[in-house]
């Protein structure tokens, strides 16, 4: 019995290396060019795939390769196709998901593109993917004084990392500045301004890889958000409150030595280049009772720009942020009910709001998203257009008699392309509305009662 249940899982090891390997056999890429932009903290990676099925069968998806290094930080993988041709081209938006294969060497992890039609033997598609990653800049000093400018290691391959045979590839990496202090050399490389190219590489096999290090200076914030909770509050009575609690870092180089507060002030160009003092959180529109404090109290160091498209809050904390320096913080504010609660066709009543972190160019280790629904509500239901781990808990409010149910939404590694609308459906009977008005006139009620029978009741031991 061990010996047949042995032999099964073997063959079915050897079917799936089969089907792998076949399927990459059926896909050449004929060119592709990828550019790398480090002009942030957040790395962002452009990768232009044109490729052709040089098999006898259908191709119904392409298969993405990433370094388990790489996987660790990727925040963020999208993938369109191009339909058309010159001014007539347009781009539709293809699925990506994680997909575990046994043969990927050296700890490879894939994710799978779904084409939207089977590519036929001899036909060519042209795919646009866009991943980002996190962590990826590594401080190298790791730390600095108040005017020393920050340099990051980045590291990274000059070949793609594909399972399908590249004929021309070209690697495209893009700084924030002309300081380079150095970086790897794999013939062809040349550099101009503030690019570096690898390539044209041709006849690349599956799996090649040539590891390349880049020393460059990048002294924007390293802006990092450890834990951010929101909580949205929903009220039929005709508001949203929302509130959001920070815990921000400088992930950079560490700072060394002393601060000096004249310094910064007189040449803050120079003296505090790789710090940053403003932030700048984009709200949703017809914000209103917009509040900024944080463990002391209220910062009045804040400007609000409030529109019918969009809300501004650009604010300051109380001391600019180095390397390595931590700022908690709340935001507060309401929104109007008609502008974000809606209701479907079947009855059902739902709330269509923003995922992600309003505050700009900022990357969010843990994310925690409340809804807070109504008393009453029930068979909540979410949809997202990513992953994320859900669960209920039960709150209790001002009032409240059963409780409100809270469905919480939490992820990891958050980058601004995250804020994407998504939306909470739930039933809610409006006679639940009703519940509060009856308690406190009940309250009320009984208040009065009893002070009438107080006033009335003659407790006297004699007439």
């Amino acid at each position: 019995m061990e010996a047949s249940r042995c032999f099964l899982l073997v063959a079915i090891f050897f079917f799936l290396s089969i089907g792998g390997s076949c399927a990459a056999q059926d896909v050449q890429i004929v060119n592709a060019e990828r550019r790398i932009d480090l002009a942030s903290h957040i790395v962002k990676v452009y990768l232009t795939l044109k490729i052709e099925n040089i098999g006898t069968s259908s191709v119904t998806e392409v298969l993405l390769a990433f370094p388990p290094t790489q996987v660790n930080h990727l925040a963020l993988v999208k993938a369109q196709a191009a339909v058309g041709k010159r001014k007539k081209k347009t781009y539709v938006p293809l699925d990506v998901k994680s997909k575990d294969l046994p043969d990927g060497p050296n700890g490879t992890k894939y994710f799978s593109i779904y084409l939207l039609d089977p590519l036929n033997p001899g036909e060519a598609l042209t795919l646009e993917i866009l991943y980002m990653l996190t962590h990826s800049l590594e401080p190298f000093p790791l730390e600095i004084s108040q005017s020393e400018s920050q340099l990051v290691y980045f590291r990274d391959s000059a070949f793609i990392l594909s399972p399908y045979h590249i004929k021309e590839q070209t690697t495209f990496i893009k700084t924030p500045s002309k300081r380079v202090e150095s970086f790897s050399v794999v013939e062809p490389t040349n550099r101009a301004g503030l690019e570096l190219k690898y390539g044209p590489y041709n006849d690349q096999s599956p799996f090649s890889y040539s590891p390349i290090l880049v020393h460059l200076e990048n002294n924007n914030a390293f802006a990092v958000v450890e834990d951010l909770v929101r909580e949205v509050e929903i009220s039929h009575w005709g508001s949203i409150q929302i509130t959001e609690q920070y815990k921000l870092v400088h992930a950079g180089a560490r700072h060394k030595g002393g601060f000096s507060r004249v310094e910064y002030q007189g040449k803050p160009g120079y003296n505090g280049v790789s710090s940053f003092k403003n932030l700048l959180a984009r709200l949703p529109p017809k914000v209103h009772s917009v509040y900024y404090r944080d463990d002391i109290g209220n910062i009045s160091s804040s400007r609000l720009r409030v529109g019918s498209q969009k809300s501004e809050l650009e604010f300051e904390p109380r001391y600019p942020l180095f390397g390595g320096w931590k700022a908690t913080f709340v935001i507060g504010y309401g929104i109007p009910m008609e502008d974000f609660l809606f209701e479907s066709p079947d009855g059902r009543r739902y709330l269509n709001f923003s995922f992600g972190c309003p505050l700009s160019e900022t990357v969010v280790d843990k994310l925690t998203v409340k809804i807070v629904l109504p008393e009453g509500s029930q068979e909540p239901s979410v949809v997202v257009p990513f992953e994320v781990k859900q669960s209920l808990e039960r709150k209790y409010s001002y009032l409240d008699v059963v409780g409100r149910t809270v469905v919480v939404l939490e992820k990891t590694n958050v980058v601004p392309e995250h804020n994407s609308p998504f939306q909470v459906y739930y039933q809610f009977k409006p006679i639940f509305m009703l519940a509060e008005p009856v308690m406190l006139i009940s309250v009320f009620f009984l208040l009065f009662v009893t002070s009438i029978t107080y006033l009335h009741l003659d407790l006297s031991l004699r007439k």
